[in-house]
């Protein structure tokens, strides 16, 4: 609740409010990954993507999720949706104990530190509600990600 109280407060002082939507993919797994966002505001819509070789289909759902919330140019109230558990349970739950034992799982080496730390990072400059979306169900932005992504896995010279 108290998320939705300072988004609600962002708001009422005039910050923007962007949709996100992102989506990460991996042709296989551990091999040319994928990852694209669709920002909407204002009647405004913006759409990323790109790929990069040797990666994990995790890594390019954190990645969608970084780019766009890089691309922002000011202080955002921000609702983020994403088809991937990984980054929005990282994100909302696992993250704060993470930080608490200095970054460290309770299991040992914590995949994917670079990519959390930058989030992390990110995380502290807007407002963000974090959503999960059930993936290839339908929802249009969350398809049309999916697209970017796959386009973005089938361009040759990254």
């Amino acid at each position: 609740m108290e998320i939705m109280e300072g988004a609600r407060k962002m708001a009422a002082e005039n910050f923007p409010i962007v949709t996100i939507y992102t989506d990460g993919g991996c042709d296989p797994n551990l091999g040319r990954g994928g990852w694209a966002a669709v920002l909407i505001s204002d009647g405004r819509r913006k759409e990323l993507s790109g790929a990069e070789n040797n990666t994990t289909n995790n890594r390019m759902e954190m990645t969608a999720a970084i780019r766009a919330l890089e691309s922002l140019k000011k202080r955002c109230v921000v609702n983020l949706y994403t088809d991937s558990q990984y980054l929005k349970l990282g994100v909302t739950e696992w993250m704060p104990s993470w930080k608490k034992r200095n970054w460290i799982r309770k299991g040992g080496e914590l995949k994917n530190l670079d990519l959390w730390q930058t989030l992390d990072a990110l995380i502290q400059k807007h407002n963000i509600c974090w959503h999960w979306v059930k993936g290839h169900a339908g929802h249009p932005e969350n398809e049309r990600c999916d697209q970017l992504v796959a386009r973005a896995i089938n361009k040759t010279g990254v």
